[in-house]
This record gives C-alpha cells, sequence and structure tokens, in this order.
C-alpha cells in the first residue's frame, strides 16, 4: 500500500495521530506520523535502528508526551500528567522488553510473580497457579525454581513474556523480540507471540528489523524511514511484493539504494585537503 497516514479506523484499538516527536529540540525522531493498530490482531511496526519505533511504544504507553498530534486508545488521549489514569492505563498493557529486562537476582518464577504482587491483591495461591500457567504457556513450568543466570538468552526472552502477560493485558508490546536470538530461539518466541494472540484475544504490537519473523506472524505492518516518516503499511504479502524502492531495499536486504551507505558527508578529496 502507499505511504500516506493511515486513517483513523473505527476498529483500532490504538491510534497514532499526526504524531511528532523528538527527545530535544536538535533532532526529531518522529515526524507527522499515523498508525492504527487493530482491536485483537498482530501489527509490526519495522524500520532500520534509530527510525523511531521504539518511541512509538514509550509514547504509547505514556513515557513521554507527543510535542504535536495525539496517541489515544479505546478513543481517549494518552495523557502523560494524568498519573493515576496512566497507571490505570499500564495495566492493561504488557511489555516485553528488549534482551527481557529481568530482575537477576530473583528466580523465574518469582519475576513473573513480580507484577502480580505488585498491581493485584491476590494472595499467594492464586498468584502461584497463575504463575505456573504463563510459565506452562511459554514452556518453561520445569524451570520455575531456577536462576535467571541457570537459562539461556532464548528461555530468558520466554520468561520475560510470561511476565509481560502475567496481568492479562489487553495491549502486549514486544521491543525487538527476536534480537539476540538463534534460529530455534527465534522460531519459538515468534511462534509464541502468533498463539498468545490468538488465544487471548490481545492487541499485539511488534517492533522489530526482522523481515522473515514479522511477515510470518503479523497481520499488517508498517514500515518506517530513518526520517520519521511511515513509508508504506499493508498486508505482509503487499509488502513483499512492492516495487517501492526504499520498501524492496528494506524487504529484500539490499546494502544500498534510498537509505545510502555513506552518512552525508562533504567530498572526500575535501576532507582530505587534496587539491588545495
Amino acid at each position: 500500500m502507499p505511504s500516506e497516514a493511515a486513517s483513523p479506523n473505527p476498529d483500532a484499538l490504538i491510534d497514532i495521530d499526526h504524531v511528532t516527536f523528538g527527545y530535544d529540540a536538535s533532532r526529531t525522531i518522529l515526524r507527522d506520523v499515523s498508525l492504527s493498530f487493530l482491536r485483537g490482531k498482530v501489527t509490526a511496526i519495522m524500520g532500520g535502528s534509530g527510525c523511531g519505533k521504539t518511541t512509538l511504544l514509550r509514547l504509547i504507553g505514556g513515557v513521554h508526551r507527543a510535542q504535536n498530534g495525539a496517541v489515544r486508545i479505546g478513543g481517549e488521549a494518552v495523557d502523560t500528567r494524568d498519573k493515576e489514569g496512566l497507571y490505570k492505563l499500564r495495566r492493561r498493557m504488557g511489555m516485553l522488553f528488549q534482551f527481557g529486562a529481568l530482575f537477576t537476582d530473583l528466580s523465574v518464577f518469582e519475576n513473573v510473580a513480580f507484577p502480580l504482587r505488585e498491581h493485584s491483591a491476590l494472595d499467594e495461591t492464586m498468584i502461584r497457579d497463575i504463575v505456573l500457567m504463563k510459565l506452562n504457556a511459554v514452556g518453561l513450568r520445569g524451570a520455575a525454581r531456577l536462576r535467571i543466570s541457570e537459562i539461556s538468552g532464548g528461555m530468558a526472552r520466554r520468561v520475560a513474556l510470561a511476565r509481560a502477560i502475567a496481568l492479562d493485558p489487553e495491549i502486549i508490546m514486544y521491543d525487538e523480540p527476536f534480537a539476540g536470538l538463534d534460529p530455534i530461539s527465534m522460531a519459538i518466541t515468534a511462534n509464541l507471540i502468533r498463539t498468545l494472540n490468538n488465544t487471548t484475544g490481545a492487541t499485539s504490537l511488534v517492533v522489530s528489523h526482522d523481515v522473515e519473523e514479522c511477515f510470518r506472524i503479523c497481520d499488517y505492518a508498517y514500515l518506517m524511514s530513518s526520517q520519521g516518516r511511515i513509508v508504506a503499511h499493508g498486508r505482509p504479502a503487499e509488502l513483499a511484493a512492492s516495487e517501492d524502492p526504499e520498501v524492496r531495499q528494506f524487504v529484500r536486504g539490499e546494502p544500498d539504494g534510498p537509505v545510502r551507505f555513506h552518512y552525508p558527508a562533504r567530498p572526500l578529496a575535501e576532507d582530505l585537503g587534496v587539491g588545495a
């Protein structure tokens, strides 16, 4: 599909409406970005490093406030100034952080139990049952008593996923869930994202630059440019068949194209003083 901003969709749970954002005045990360995330679907946000993918998740979670435009969840604007409202909003979200961000001094069981103890009034018997069910869902019930130092990187990612779904969130956000994983762990993680989405009916947002895995599990995808704009959006098959030069370069992993190998600079001879 073309790169124009997606129009508001009545079936969307999350709407990013003409958002512009930068961490400081010197650099704008997102430029007039509009996206919609449909209820119960897996949507991928793809693009190269530094294009603003993770920044979008932070705006949705209310970590930062958009300088222009609005972020809406269920039709209500995310207001970073409303601390009580943010607390309630985040109860509806689960987050799989890049590389897991587990508590290394806690066991596998205690990591998954942490959000239940912090955000619910459940008794320990109920917490135990929920933790074991979530670990079973990711295939790690047998590792419940192990320490984080005793499990592999792929297993740690699955523990982090069990923690992310501990409170049965309506929205699950995945920040580079495939980074640093071997092919088997990557395939397991991808299958879990798709299976959990189908089972729970959650709305899943997957930030990644891994084209193959994203296209295998997502219902819809957005491709962002290094200038913080939406280059294209559509179903995986549509993006894979696109003849747009920038889309084709990213999807096929071509080393040169609209995204240049060299960062903009003066001619080399000028910098070296050749011919001066």
